[in-house]
């Protein structure tokens, strides 16, 4: 886990700000999800993706290595390698 040397401070009401710098690098509007993760002392959190990982789309979703992945970027996956 890369240290940024970045410190906050939770307000009153538990609340953090995530710095801009942080939210650009990965690509995180207002209102994008986010998972949280305890892991021992540390907690996690992680951009949570909605749709497929390649193209965006949000039907006929498969989770292939922790990612969701549409049918047709399957497909399209399993022919490329197969032409390798």
């Amino acid at each position: 886990m890369k240290s940024t040397g970045i410190v906050r401070n939770i307000d009153d009401l538990g609340r953090i700000v995530i710095p801009k710098e942080l939210r650009t690098a990965m690509n995180m509007g207002e209102g994008a999800p986010v998972e949280l993760f305890v892991e021992g002392d540390s907690l996690i959190m992680r951009r949570v993706y909605k749709g497929c990982h390649f193209c965006g789309a949000d039907n006929d979703l498969h989770e292939l290595r922790g990612k969701h992945i549409c049918s047709s970027c399957l497909e399209f996956l399993n022919n490329d390698r197969t032409s390798i």
